[in-house]
């Protein structure tokens, strides 16, 4: 019996069967690290990240037949442990079966935690040869991108030493094949297609498809196919955010497979609330497209946060304390006359550099942080502002870049929260000022 392995051998591997359909048999086990692909033999091994992920697969597949495209294949260990270098080269050569080297790349990325654009895919290539062009879109394969090198020997070059590898460390995985195409129409230079032999070309214009029809509806921007549904683009660049401004995870309770983007808050005091202090504390946790207080229910509300990644956060972060939130059962709020707008308020906080301020995304705490405070204000005036909320223990004014913040530490974490819902975008000395909440414990 062979001994375990990292090595998975697949046989009866019909022509019909491609690397993306392999990695898709596998990948819910672990990581793939190589693939060879033995197209003469109707053969293919494949290297997981580890041994136990390796074993996963074959005690999986021991009791369940795998098939692929409607033919059976069959799983065992290889009697390689590893995957060589030479083994990666012969699958250069075996795999160009499928379509004969070309100048052109089709690169299929799985596992995207991450995203991806031309910039990115630009400098994983340029080492291996000069990159004249790059088209991206989405297809059912998942996230793609055609990219044209100078040379053909360039693409070979490229396809033989980065097939396989990922982006970021234990993601973004590049499946790479020749393309049967012979040359890359870019109309607009953005992050979605590139020509970088010809500056000049335009923006995207709104509605328009940078590519031409066949390589996929990049005009809608490209898509993350989830266990939870269709997840959209802008939906998909928070969550990379959200997981890198988390050390490379998502938070405790928040799947990234949410597409609900409005919450219902209940548990509110009517006498003390209104919708720009619902937006003082939810804006904490992703951008407010509007809010709606639910008239024959006062002490209901519906907020309705960008995506459903924000509005997952926010629910996660912010249950139990003291409000009750659920997921609504209405998709979006509808614009009336009893609802207030916020899509296009300064005040949201994630409209620039969103993984800086995902960062700061945490539940609420007895400390709140002061910024964009006036160069001259003096401690007392802070104090002065704050102290009808709560009894403050300590402070700490400083700088930042030249730029005068503050600490301040409440009694508990009800009064900062009540300090934070009344006073964010309040003024002081002609400054408007921003606050949330700090993970620090004490100053």
């Amino acid at each position: 019996m062979t001994e375990p392995s990292k090595v998975i051998h697949v046989r009866n591997v019909g022509h019909e069967i491609s690397e993306n359909d392999l990695l898709q048999l596998v990948q819910p086990f672990g990581v793939v690290t190589k693939l060879v692909m033995l197209r003469a033999k109707n053969q293919a091994l494949l290297q997981m990240h580890d041994l136990a992920s390796a074993m996963n697969v074959i005690q999986y597949y021991t009791n369940v037949q795998p098939s692929v495209r409607g033919r059976n294949v069959y799983i065992q260990f290889s009697s390689h442990q590893e995957l060589t270098t030479t083994d990666q080269s012969s699958q250069g050569r075996k795999g160009d079966q499928d379509s004969p080297p070309n100048r052109i790349l089709l690169v299929t990325i799985h596992q995207m935690l991450y995203p991806i654009t031309v910039e990115v895919l630009q400098q994983v290539f340029s080492p291996c040869g000069y990159v004249e062009k790059i088209v991206t879109f989405q297809k059912s394969a998942g996230f793609q991108a055609l990219i044209q090198f100078e040379s053909q020997q360039s693409a070979v070059q490229a396809r033989s030493s980065l097939q396989g590898r990922n982006i970021y460390d234990g993601c973004c995985q590049l499946d790479i094949q020749f393309s049967n195409l012979n040359e890359l129409q870019v109309n607009y230079n953005n992050d979605r297609s590139r020509d970088f032999t010809n500056p000049s070309l335009p923006t995207e214009q709104r509605g328009r498809s940078s590519q031409q029809p066949g390589y996929g509806d990049a005009g809608s921007l490209y898509a993350l196919q989830s266990s939870g549904g269709r997840v959209a683009y802008g939906q998909m660049g928070n969550a990379a955010a959200i997981a890198a401004a988390f050390g490379g995870g998502l938070p405790p309770g928040v799947t990234g497979t949410n597409d609900r983007s409005t919450i219902l808050v209940t548990n509110l005091d009517p006498d003390k609330i209104d919708e720009d202090k619902l937006f003082n504390l939810f804006s904490i946790y992703g951008n407010i497209v509007r809010i709606k207080l639910l008239r024959n229910k006062p002490d209901h509300a519906l907020v309705q946060m960008e995506d459903g990644f924000q509005a997952e956060l926010a629910g996660s972060l912010l249950f139990g304390k003291r409000l009750e939130l659920n997921f609504s059962k209405y998709p979006s709020i509808t614009p009336a006359s009893d609802t207030r707008e916020y899509a296009g308020s300064s005040l949201n906080r994630f409209n620039n550099n969103a993984v800086k301020n995902y960062k700061y995304c945490c539940s609420p705490t007895k400390m709140i942080h002061l910024s964009s405070l006036p160069q001259d204000i003096a401690e007392e005036e802070i104090l002065t502002h704050l102290e009808e909320h709560g009894t403050i223990l300590s402070t700490k004014l400083f700088e930042v870049n030249g730029k005068k913040q503050a600490l301040i530490l409440f009694e508990d974490e009800a009064q900062a929260t009540e300090a934070l819902v009344c006073k964010h975008a309040s003024s002081i000395a002609r400054s408007v000022i921003r606050i949330s909440f700090s993970q620090l414990q004490s100053i």
